[in-house]
């Protein structure tokens, strides 16, 4: 019952990373095109726009932040592996539990300063010091939830290394390890 609790709340977690990380990933040709809007603007009609360098600046800061989690959950940072992998599996899964308490950590502070933000922002109107001068108020929350969603990423990968840590076994596979079926088990061991 415990198990499937914890299984359960780790795969919501992993269903929320997954397409957060993948609506992000849709901002990139869009990225693309006011990239190439503004060099055919400024180069071929000799008309630079004044919207485009903000535009393409947000959209880079939102799909980094905001793929972030995803990177996490594909286990695609870097890590310092020297140690990490001469070590057994608890104590890879002990590392795993202090790393990922401090990004935790890490996070909430970014989480809350960007709330402070935010309300900057708003209180007092802070726009980019630009010719269009956009709103910042909308930055701001995007980094409150890209720092919100990488939270509850490190709190899924904590319970499932604190699931192995305490009972030796896999709560969930590891990314890029398939799920065997009872049926392919059985012809295994046959």
């Amino acid at each position: 019952m415990f198990k499937m609790l914890i299984r359960s709340c780790c795969n919501a977690i992993s269903r929320l990373v997954y397409y957060t990380g993948l609506s992000a990933s849709l901002l990139m040709p869009l990225l693309a095109f006011t990239v190439a809007y503004e060099v055919f603007s400024r180069y071929v009609l000799n008309a630079p726009t004044i919207w485009a360098y903000d535009v393409s600046l947000f959209l880079f800061g939102y799909i980094a932040a905001l793929t972030g989690a995803l990177a996490q959950q594909k286990r695609s940072h870097i890590i310092v592996d020297v140690l990490y992998l001469a070590v057994p599996d608890r104590v890879k899964a002990l590392f795993n539990l202090l790393t990922f308490s401090l990004a935790i950590f890490f996070l909430t502070v970014i989480f809350y300063m960007s709330l402070g933000k935010l309300e900057e922002a708003i209180a007092f109107n802070y726009r980019r010091q630009s010719e269009w001068a956009p709103s910042m108020a909308h930055f701001w929350v995007m980094m409150m939830v890209a720092s919100g969603i990488f939270v509850l990423q490190f709190v899924s990968d904590m319970l499932q290394s604190g699931y192995f840590l305490v009972t030796g076994q896999r709560l969930m596979p590891e990314v890029g390890e398939s799920v065997s079926t009872e049926n392919e088990v059985k012809g295994e061991e046959a």
